[in-house]
């Protein structure tokens, strides 16, 4: 049974991987601050963000789903940047790979929990 949205592993899922991004975008260079590190921690940071609102208005399951449905568009964003992070040669492919990974993973268990809220939601 979830007490609360830090007991859901895509919540744990999700707010790791924002912080490793966190963590590895610190390497990328300084004059892309404010566009792609800033847009790839931003959408990273909102995945989890998202999350934990979701649950907090699971009393209503069509806003549950929206609140998901908006964390699955940050997962997919989040891919976005760090492909664009990957081609510009700041990301190394391991890197990579591992996050395509682990963030399609993110994006499954969204997936599931859009489809089936009443598991969810009261």
């Amino acid at each position: 049974m979830y007490r609360g949205y830090r007991d859901l592993r895509v919540y744990q899922l999700s707010y790791g991987l924002a912080m490793e991004v966190f963590h590895d975008s610190k390497q990328f260079p300084k004059e892309e601050m404010y566009s792609l590190t800033d847009q790839l921690r931003r959408a990273s940071r909102s995945i989890p963000g998202l999350i934990a609102e979701a649950w907090r208005k699971r009393r209503y399951e069509k806003t549950f789903v929206a609140k998901l449905t908006d964390a699955w568009g940050e997962q997919g964003e989040t891919e976005v940047w760090l492909d664009m992070s990957s081609e510009c040669g700041y990301l190394p492919p391991e890197r990579h790979a591992y996050y395509r990974k682990k963030y399609e993973e993110v994006g499954k268990m969204l997936y599931s929990m859009i489809e089936q809220p009443e598991k969810f939601c009261f």
